[in-house]
């Protein structure tokens, strides 16, 4: 008798946003304004269950696409563990993924783009929060923020 493969399970909304949580960058796919896709790995940060922030200069490629279609796709990663399983002289990975749609926004609120900034800088750079407040002084006013709102729950999916 055969031993049952382990398929890739799907998984909850939560469980989901924890893989994107986990991730140590989030592709954001978009559409250029000719059609083609553009997808690119950005640093994320998650504020709610339903809203991600990223930072970016205020003119470039994802400008433009944004401005030409702001609906977007996050995936992302947490684990993959290429596995080979001996008993089946089978190739196979271990992972834990998960997708998302969302529409993409420019934050012009500017108690909004702090805290943005500041859920980022948290994330990524917690030891050097005593220079936020210096940075944020120096750079606001030319640092572009764009909020991404899922419109529809996150889907993770395993396999172990």
């Amino acid at each position: 008798m055969r031993p049952m493969r382990k398929a890739s399970r799907q998984k909850s909304a939560e469980w989901a946003l924890e893989v994107f949580d986990k991730a140590p960058f989030v592709t954001v796919s978009m559409t250029r304004p000719d059609g083609t896709p553009y997808g690119l790995p950005l640093s994320l940060v998650r504020r709610d269950g339903q809203t991600f922030y990223f930072h970016c200069a205020s003119e470039g490629e994802k400008i433009d696409c944004l401005k030409a279609n702001p609906l977007v796709s996050l995936s992302a990663v947490s684990k993959c563990t290429p596995k080979f399983e001996e008993e089946k002289l089978n190739f196979t990975e271990h992972y834990h993924s998960a997708v998302a749609i969302g529409r993409a926004e420019t934050v012009t609120d500017t108690a909004e783009k702090t805290e943005a900034l500041r859920l980022l800088c948290q994330r990524f750079l917690p030891k050097h929060m005593n220079h936020f407040e210096e940075a944020i002084n120096r750079s606001l006013d030319r640092t572009t923020v764009i909020k991404i709102t899922l419109t529809e729950p996150p889907v993770g999916k395993s396999k172990q």
